[in-house]
């Protein structure tokens, strides 16, 4: 599959001080032993995606990565690490590295994407219907402390977090609006040219953009040439490729469209678009549709694909990008979602590594059971120091009967 993938593995993301430092960037944070870049790589790898530019920000956390990385993926995938400046933005980061793309799609993913979801489908997916943009979207999770105040697992209400909104064609192939977190409160817009070729329009408001997209390289390159002001790929340059696909401005395999949407051309040329769809394709789009209906006249519409692949709801799917997140991909993946940490937990096997020494700031309180009396409710916690700080685990009581 002719993919080259970039991993955006950011650096040291301020939403998680104190448990990043830097010497233990984002991307090798760990999640049930594992630093959480490992479980993209390996998705990636599973799905035979091996020709990779892992991108981090700032030189000293890509030295570490780099470093990592050249452990423990020697002779299973292409690896090159890139380090760009801090805070350029998921966009800024990818027109760091324009240059080293050369393949003919390209596979975005976030490094702190924590999924059982193969990339494989999203890519699939994206060559299937020539799109410009195909982004993965999942059920959306929710998370937040307990309204309640237990700490139990079972009894923890959860607070649900803000949402994108997302416009789906009737198929659920295709992707016609996206607004994001800030957005949603606002009035929100669909452009007029993308309701007359659809008709209708599912709006969603249960799913997630998983920062996972696949982009035509050629469309890609030129619209973070252009556009220089785009930080973002979720914020800027999704949307902008969502709202212009039915008056498409961009270019198609480096060959420019007309400048004119009723510009006309040949009747030959124009069936001979129409027949170049019919033999793409064995049934249309609303896209093809819209670009060779010509009410009359021999006109071909300027359109360009943006696709969905919707993930079963059955799939895990979290980014760690808070500490409410990491606390939570952490409990899930030694619990529900056991099969991502590659260990098997129960009573007698934990999530703590043979290697582990009790170090200098842990205290062990010795107990005297003798002194223990009946019925007496006892909280026991679990502390983990992570780069000299204190980070909370878990808690909970247990009574003596």
């Amino acid at each position: 599959m002719d993919f080259q993938v970039v991993v955006l593995a950011g650096g040291t993301c301020k939403k998680l001080l104190p448990l990043v430092s830097k010497d233990v960037p984002k991307a090798l944070l760990p999640v049930a032993n594992r630093p959480v870049l490992s479980y993209v790589l390996e998705q990636l790898e599973l799905s035979n995606l091996k020709d990779l530019i892992v991108v981090v920000e700032g030189e000293d956390a890509a030295l570490h990565v780099g470093g990592w990385i050249s452990n423990a993926y020697v002779d299973r995938l292409h690896v090159e690490v890139a380090a760009v400046p801090e805070d350029v933005g998921t966009a800024g980061a990818l027109r760091a590295i324009a240059h080293h793309l050369t393949a003919n799609d390209i596979l975005v993913v976030s490094g702190d994407l924590v999924s059982d979801i193969p990339p494989g489908a999203l890519a699939a997916v994206h060559r299937q219907h020539d799109a410009v943009v195909t982004t993965m979207l999942c059920s959306a999770p929710v998370s937040g402390p307990t309204e309640s105040g237990s700490s139990g697992g079972k009894d923890k209400i959860k607070k649900p977090r803000r949402y994108n909104i997302i416009g789906l064609d009737p198929s659920k192939q295709f992707l016609l609006h996206i607004a994001t977190g800030a957005e949603v409160e606002k009035e929100i817009r669909i452009q007029k040219s993308i309701l007359r070729a659809v008709d209708q329009m599912e709006i969603r408001a249960d799913l997630m953009d998983a920062h996972m997209y696949a982009f035509k390289r050629s469309v890609l390159q030129e619209v973070l040439d252009e556009k220089d002001k785009f930080r973002s790929i979720k914020e800027d340059m999704l949307p902008y490729l969502v709202r212009s696909q039915m008056k498409s401005e961009v270019l198609l395999n480096g060959a420019p469209q007309a400048k004119n949407g009723n510009e006309k051309v040949s009747f030959q040329n124009n069936q001979a678009v129409v027949s170049q769809i019919l033999a793409n394709a064995s049934t249309l789009s609303f896209h093809d549709l819209y670009a060779s209906s010509n009410n009359g006249t021999a006109l071909v519409r300027r359109i360009h694909k943006c696709c969905a692949y919707i993930a079963s709801e059955s799939r895990y799917c979290q980014r760690l990008n808070s500490i409410q997140a990491f606390s939570d991909i952490n409990r899930d993946v030694i619990g529900d979602v056991s099969h991502l940490s590659g260990y098997s937990f129960s009573a007698h096997n934990n999530i703590i590594h043979p290697s582990a020494q009790i170090g200098s700031r842990t205290a062990v309180s010795p107990v005297n059971l003798k002194n223990l009396t009946s019925k007496t409710t006892y909280l026991v916690s679990v502390i983990i120091y992570l780069g000299g700080f204190v980070l909370y685990i878990w808690s909970n009581t247990w009574m003596l009967i």
